[in-house]
């Protein structure tokens, strides 16, 4: 049994009171479900009053305290912080889209970089909360050499791309708040690329793959499908979060520690494609994306990137439990459930 099953037990987590910033995401979704399945008092806060399509589908969305609050505005956050009396935070909001960040950086440096020091600012102004947990990305490490993959903890973060250099920055405003100048308990996690039910970013590779394999729209092609990325499935990850909050909430000697998380493996962009067109029981397709790669370029993105879990694995036991092709025929199978229930052309094509 992992040693992260003991950070899963009711016992723990209820009447917890949660925070997750960035609850209308993808992973901050997939966390508050579990987190309610556990028993906590979950308060998320979102940008906008969009309603979170994945509880809604789940039937969570009830169980859950929506706060409307835009975290570049420190007066309204810090006022959530201060009434919300919270224990445990997940800071998991941030502008995740590589292609907005090239074409407006300002927003992602302003939503990745102010935001965290702002909600940073705000806790340590209210002492209530034991465990921190800041998403970072494996993209803050910028571009390494093939030969020097996968990417260490120890390595120097050297981003260049707007996106990157955001994480990279939010990552060390989080590492300075945990010092002893603002004793706040956090940990920072580089995560690789993230996949599973509930990601409803149509520009994300796989969600855009399965929702071509579905009929619903075509495939946009970045780069010429050589590229190299790493997936950890959406439920690792937040078993993950969970066990590391617990963790810090138990061992304050484990505040400013960084943990990488993949799966140690970098599938080529056209094998995934492959995988997924397999699948799906549509094979012809991968033909027809496959003649789409011809002639592109990689703009503004690192051509390789995977991690491994070493370093969690060694203080705390922690390594995935599931396959790629167990996670992608779990995933595949959520968008056609939900997909059939929504009207999909409310989604951008």
């Amino acid at each position: 049994m992992k040693i992260s099953k003991k950070y899963l037990n009711k016992k723990f987590w209820k009447n917890k009171r949660v925070l997750i910033t960035g609850i209308n995401g993808f992973i901050g979704g997939n966390l508050a479900k579990t987190l309610v399945e556990l028993g906590a008092k979950v308060t998320g806060i979102s940008n906008n009053k969009t309603k979170n399509k994945f509880l809604i589908f789940e039937k969570l969305d009830s169980k859950v305290k929506m706060t409307h609050t835009d975290i570049v505005d420190y007066k309204k956050l810090s006022s959530v912080v201060k009434s919300g009396r919270f224990n445990i935070c997940f800071h998991l909001a941030a502008q995740v889209d590589v292609n907005i960040a090239r074409k407006d950086p300002f927003l992602t440096y302003e939503t990745n970089i102010k935001g965290t020091y702002n909600l940073l600012e705000a806790i340590s102004k209210n002492k209530t909360i034991k465990s921190i947990i800041v998403a970072s990305s494996d993209k803050a490490y910028g571009e390494y050499p093939a030969k020097d993959l996968p990417y260490k903890e120890q390595y120097d973060l050297r981003p260049k791309y707007p996106y990157d250099v955001s994480k990279a920055a939010a990552d060390l405003i989080a590492k300075a708040y945990s010092t002893e100048i603002f004793g706040l308990p956090i940990i920072i996690t580089r995560f690789s690329n993230i996949y599973g039910p509930g990601q409803l970013n149509f520009s994300a590779l796989i969600p855009d793959c399965i929702a071509a394999n579905l009929g619903i729209k075509k495939f946009v092609p970045r780069g010429d499908g050589r590229n190299k990325r790493d997936f950890l499935f959406v439920k690792d990850v937040v078993d993950l979060y969970l066990c590391l909050s617990h963790a810090l909430y138990l061992d304050k000697k484990l505040s400013g520690e960084i943990f990488n998380a993949g799966t140690g493996k970098g599938y080529k962009v056209k094998d995934i494609i492959k995988m997924i067109c397999k699948l799906s029981q549509n094979p012809g397709l991968f033909d027809d994306i496959s003649k789409q790669f011809k002639g592109k370029k990689l703009v503004g993105e690192i051509n390789h990137q995977f991690m491994t879990y070493d370093k969690l694995y060694k203080i705390l036991r922690w390594k995935p439990t599931y396959g790629f092709d167990q996670g992608l025929e779990i995933t595949i199978d959520w968008y056609k459930k939900f997909l059939s229930k929504n009207n999909y052309k409310s989604f951008p094509k």
